[in-house]
């Protein structure tokens, strides 16, 4: 998709989780694709008209990509829930697939992106530089719910869903019912646990992107994600992995080797 024009955008519906923006179709069709690039859960697709197309994928949403070969039409036409289907220069077809429809588009103009409403009050990057012990602690300086909650608030982090916050918190041996105030000091200042964490969470993020697919993939993926009554995969903890509701998600966690 980078460096392709979009030839021909077709929409088979009015909205996704929303409606799209107005001129849709004509904003995109024409423009040169010149960047790709990610922003917590939203795909951005920075144009050469200096617009940027932001996606969301939503909980069900899906891009498929064909090619033809030879310019003359996907390999495939588009199916029941393909609601948005983008012809590139480049000879392949993008179908976005969704559906329970809770993705979204939309075209956000030149110099609006920080302020859109979907990313102007995102935390930081996990994985950036500027991500660490001490910006941890300050996003959590006095606040009253439980580390798990904290960490799946998009302003203290951004885009750490509810699998990885069990996991990081983990890998830190820390108890995802703690309260989130306790890894900093009353003035914001990062606790040693405040350092632990911000590192477990680089840690199972960067694992997660280095790991395949499949039976292998779950296998190996997970420490206590959906291992329910396994016994504990830290090193001399003879524990088991407990699940838990907080927060209407499902948390995963050692009570004995997670304080």
């Amino acid at each position: 998709m980078q460096d392709a024009r979009f030839e021909r955008v077709t929409l088979h519906r009015g909205d996704l989780r929303t409606r799209f923006p107005r001129r849709f179709r004509a904003r995109l069709e024409g423009c040169r694709v010149e960047e790709l690039a990610r922003r917590a859960k939203y795909l951005l697709a920075h144009l050469s008209s200096g617009e940027t197309l932001l996606m969301h994928l939503g909980m069900s949403g899906s891009f498929r990509v064909e090619y033809d070969g030879n310019g003359s039409g996907p390999a495939s036409d588009a199916g029941r829930h393909d609601h948005v289907v983008f012809a590139m220069s480049s000879h392949a077809t993008v179908f976005f697939n969704d559906p329970r429809r809770f993705g979204m588009m939309d075209v956000v103009p030149a110099g609006k992106l920080e302020a859109h409403p979907a990313l102007s009050r995102l935390g930081p990057e996990p994985l950036s530089a500027g991500f660490d012990g001490a910006a941890l602690a300050a996003a959590c300086r006095g606040k009253k719910v439980s580390l798990k909650v904290a960490l799946m608030d998009q302003r203290v982090v951004a885009g750490l869903g509810n699998i990885y916050v069990s996991e990081a918190l983990h890998v830190a041996r820390l108890s995802p019912h703690r309260k989130a105030a306790t890894i900093a000091t009353a003035t914001g200042a990062p606790r040693d646990a405040a350092h632990r964490l911000a590192a477990a969470i680089k840690q199972v993020l960067e694992e997660a992107v280095e790991r395949t697919t499949g039976e292998i993939y779950r296998a190996s993926r997970f420490r206590v994600y959906d291992r329910e009554g396994e016994r504990c995969r830290q090193r001399g903890c003879a524990g088991s992995i407990r699940r838990q509701t907080q927060a209407g998600r499902s948390t995963f966690y050692c009570a004995r080797c997670q304080r």
